[in-house]
């Protein structure tokens, strides 16, 4: 069961008009795409995904599921979609699942494995499986090392030498472990069911996994394992992280590498022209996509689809979303642009040596500007300087 609701409010003003899973990611593919990815390379062929959030793009995307092999009419992808404000609108990642019960009654599994789908990895699911199995838990928890200082964004727990989890809290202002859930939980599925209809009947829950669910299991004595994760893993859900997970991408030995022979990351195809880098153009360090023409300088970039760079700009360490038009003697550093947008001639985004990421909204036009001042997040239609 795939998590696939959320508005992304840290990635604004990229999601604006999609939910966060939608969000494009690597040059050519959307987020939901690795854990969709994950599943069909871990032989799970039926799989349920929970939208709510301005999920038009994201459903579109999806549609069968023949991308990822799951067209098919033993089990396949379905999706289960509410709207936010609606009176059965999903009210937490608990209640999202447990409003559709009926579908897991259905399909009387022995194990539901519960996916956020705003991640970027590539994980083999059955030695989570196998863990789970031979640890006897009732839940699996995969888990993975972060960053002190970033510990506090995520659910962190403490564990013993067996990797039995002992203590639980979600998102700790003062955490006593950097250990961190990567928002994959795998449940026996009696007590997945049991806790789910538990958690429905206290109006006082917030109907959450992280905060409600797992806590009141591990408070309740319930067995509760870690399954430790050392593959690269990157929770892309802010501004800053979406720009260094796509820095990653880069460099000689880049830290995520997503065309794997063994476990491609799978997307919807398009039928796109090559890309054109004209003999002035300079490209250097960079992920260019199909049917993208490159006239002007691209460095330590990703440029996705359908994009133009016009004579004599220059891209630096940024994010270039689908069918961006850069005009010419324009200047980008630090910056994502999102899709559609259009930066005009002589137009300045971002600066070298800045701290904070340069975000400019889909289909926003951009015009030079006097003195060449941006702010880092722009979000109108048209900015005029």
């Amino acid at each position: 069961m795939l998590l696939a609701g959320g508005e992304g409010s840290r990635l604004s003003p990229l999601t604006k008009n999609i939910a966060k899973p939608a969000v494009h990611f690597g040059g050519k593919y959307r987020i939901i795409d690795f854990s969709l990815s994950n599943c069909h390379h871990s032989g799970i062929d039926t799989v349920g995904v929970l939208t709510q959030y301005k999920p038009a793009v994201l459903n579109a995307h999806i549609g069968s599921g023949e991308a990822w092999g799951m067209k098919s009419d033993r089990g396949g992808i379905s999706l289960f979609e509410r709207q936010v404000g609606a009176p059965n609108a999903y009210s937490g990642t608990a209640d999202a699942i447990y409003q559709n019960l009926a579908f897991l009654r259905e399909q009387n599994p022995s194990y539901v494995l519960i996916i956020s789908s705003d991640h970027i990895y590539s994980m083999d699911y059955r030695a989570m499986i196998e863990h789970h199995k031979a640890s006897g838990a009732d839940v699996t928890i995969s888990v993975t090392p972060v960053k002190w200082e970033e510990a506090s964004r995520f659910g962190i727990m403490s564990t013993d030498e067996n990797d039995r989890v002992t203590a639980f809290e979600e998102k700790p202002l003062k955490p006593g472990s950097n250990l961190a859930s990567m928002g994959v939980y795998l449940f026996n599925w009696d007590v997945l069911r049991s806790s789910l209809e538990q958690d429905a009947k206290d109006q006082a829950s917030d109907h959450d996994f992280g905060h409600n669910i797992i806590p009141r299991l591990l408070a309740g004595g319930a067995h509760l394992s870690a399954f430790p994760f050392d593959g690269y893993w990157k929770d892309v859900g802010t501004i800053q992280s979406l720009w260094e997970s796509h820095m990653d991408l880069l460099g000689y030995t880049p830290k995520l590498q997503l065309e794997q022979e063994t476990w491609p990351v799978l997307t919807k195809t398009k039928n796109l022209s090559k890309t054109h880098v004209a003999l002035t153009a300079r490209v250097n360090n960079a992920v260019i996509g199909d049917g993208s023409t490159i006239y002007g300088n691209v460095s330590h970039s990703v440029v996705f689809d359908n994009v133009r760079v016009g004579e004599n700009s220059r891209v630096l360490n940024s994010v270039i979303m689908p069918g961006v038009q850069i005009g010419k003697n324009a200047l980008i550093s630090n910056a994502i642009i999102g899709e559609g947008a259009i930066i005009k001639d002589g137009a300045v985004v971002g600066q070298l040596d800045a701290l904070e990421i340069t975000t400019i909204a889909e289909r926003t036009t951009v015009r030079r500007q006097y003195p060449a001042v941006i702010p880092a997040k722009l979000t109108n239609q048209v900015y005029f300087g």
